[in-house]
């Protein structure tokens, strides 16, 4: 469904990576490995559409994603390595704003429930200026319990700052989003705690 074809990449005058190809059905899950600087990020923002391939030609259900960039976007959730929040706001104020910015419906009840699968209960109504750098990471997570109808969510180190409860916890909604005909493309320098075959890409062994 998701099919990447001879993707290069230039950062400046540095080639990061070229003659890239990968594909991912529907119920997949693909982990993209590799060194920091070897164009993880990158690839992540050309599969989201941010950012064009200097090469190459990234296709959703057969049609490039720039002929049907609505159409795609509407599939689509990503979340980036840093967590794009307001740090004045609450996390159950950042989320209502998330969602009503990307058109996702979520009542306040759907919030409050997001926030206590994640432990932060206590901390819903806090600034985010306030929260350590894991609390802030679970908060940007909780989209993810709000978008259940994207199909694609491309993650940019989603266990980064997460403890082991976390992780488990995060790794068993990824599983359950893809028995639903979901599919995650995700980067992370740990492996997850998957019950399932992951696919893996990596970088590193690219260069």
């Amino acid at each position: 469904m998701l099919q990447a074809l001879g993707l290069a990449c230039l950062k400046g005058d540095r080639l990061l990576f070229r003659d890239l190809d990968l594909s991912l059905d529907r119920g997949g899950i693909l982990r993209v490995a590799g060194a920091n600087g070897c164009g993880k990020s990158s690839l992540l923002r050309m599969l989201c559409g941010l950012s064009a391939p200097e090469a190459g030609s990234i296709l959703w259900r057969g049609k490039s994603i720039r002929k049907q960039r609505d159409v795609y976007h509407d599939q689509l959730l990503y979340i980036g390595h840093a967590p794009a929040l307001n740090e004045r706001l609450s996390p159950r104020e950042n989320l209502r704003f998330a969602c009503a910015s990307a058109g996702d419906a979520a009542s306040p009840a759907d919030i409050a429930l997001a926030l206590e699968r994640l432990g932060l209960t206590t901390q819903a109504g806090l600034p985010l200026r306030v929260l350590s750098q894991g609390q802030r990471k679970r908060t940007s997570l909780a989209r993810l319990l709000l978008a259940p109808q994207r199909t694609l969510w491309i993650l940019d180190e989603p266990f980064s700052a997460l403890d082991a409860r976390a992780v488990e916890m995060l790794s068993r909604h990824i599983e359950s989003h893809c028995d639903a005909g979901g599919m995650v493309i995700l980067t992370t320098h740990q492996e997850g705690a998957f019950t399932r075959p992951v696919q893996c890409l990596d970088m590193g062994e690219r260069g």
